[in-house]
């Protein structure tokens, strides 16, 4: 039973950890994507992006595997006072790190400046990566809501409800751009899930294929379809419109749904063949993924100073080699602050 229980969280860490070097890859392949359509480097930008796309929707998926378990228990109480709380303090206090660091590098210190900034804050206009937390705030408050769902539904009725998820959060949103969905108007315009609460989809999901594995051969067969639908779609409405096209490349789309489905089937499938070794680097990779979701992008910024541009030569291997590094540096930073126990436990 120990063994089992411990492959189950090597699982988890292992998708926590391909996860958050998918967000880094994400975010440095952006500069990418600025070089011409159909050249070399924006398909090796676009093959990159791709690829990596899932990594949102898989911490999602993390979080319903984890917390969706009626076996573990998670009291309101516990829910607010530390689930919750640790995720919107982290949100502040680092939105506030990262706008004083707009505010150093705009040489701008006035007191309207910094009030405004604070303003910004409490506002949720905060740095473009933090939106993943703002999401996690609904995604907690309606755990309790969605722990009585899997507490009590049948696999059948959990299949039920994953399938309206599907339509409803998943395919619409993507068809919705396309003849003749956008003839729709009035009320049937509303029916489509919007980002946010389509991520409480993505933790049933989770919890779904945690406990009812699919195949290794699915887990395959999902994986290229929602990649080839992710990175051809791109790259043929993108050659259609001359500009890169965004709609495949979103979370709740249904190449990235595919690709999500594929990579925590194959991880779950593969968890138990992993060495001890290798396990334990996964574990300290996994257990660092918060930190580093946070402060990627200042790394990011320090390598824009110092004029490190995956532009700089070809992107098939500038894009991976300058996220490692982000990566390591990222650790590097999680290895700091987890020294202080305040920061330790509540930021990172």
């Amino acid at each position: 039973m120990e063994n089992s229980k411990s492959e189950w969280y090597i699982g988890i860490d292992l998708l926590k950890a391909i996860a958050i070097f998918g967000v880094v890859i994400i975010h440095t392949c952006g500069a990418g994507y600025s070089n011409p359509i159909s050249s070399f480097d924006w398909l090796s930008s676009v093959f990159w992006g791709s690829i990596a796309r899932a990594s949102v929707p898989i911490f999602f998926m993390c979080s319903g595997a984890l917390l969706l378990n009626p076996k573990k228990e998670l009291s309101i109480h516990r829910l607010y006072t530390k689930n919750l709380l640790r995720i919107v303090l982290s949100m502040c206090i680092w939105a506030l790190v990262y706008k004083a660091y707009h505010l150093i590098v705009a040489g701008t210190y006035s007191l309207h400046d910094i009030f405004q900034a604070i303003k910004e804050v409490l506002l949720f206009k905060q740095e473009f990566h933090l939106y993943f937390l703002h999401i996690m705030v609904i995604v907690y408050v309606f755990l309790p809501i969605t722990r009585v769902i899997t507490k009590h539904s049948t696999k059948k009725e959990l299949r039920y409800s994953l399938a309206v998820w599907f339509l409803l959060g998943i395919v619409y949103p993507t068809v919705r751009p396309f003849w003749p969905v956008t003839l729709l108007s009035g009320i049937p315009v509303q029916w489509m899930l919007n980002m946010t609460y389509a991520a409480i989809g993505y933790g049933l999901l989770g919890y779904y294929l945690s406990q009812h594995l699919i195949s290794l051969k699915r887990s395959v067969l999902f994986l290229a379809i929602g990649f080839l639908g992710v990175f051809g779609g791109t790259i043929f409405m993108s050659m259609r419109t001359e500009t890169l096209y965004q709609n495949f490349l979103e979370g709740m789309s249904v190449g990235v749904a595919l690709l999500a489905i594929g990579i925590f089937g194959l991880c779950y499938n593969l968890k138990s063949s992993i060495g001890k070794k290798t396990a334990q680097v996964i574990s300290k990779l996994s257990k660092a993924s918060f930190c580093i979701y946070l402060v990627h992008v200042l790394w990011l910024y320090f390598f824009d100073f110092l004029g490190i541009s995956v532009n700089g030569f070809p992107c098939l291997i500038s894009i991976p080699l300058i996220s490692c590094l982000n990566l390591a540096l990222s650790y590097c930073t999680f290895l700091l602050l987890s020294k202080i126990p305040l920061i330790r436990r509540w930021l990172i």
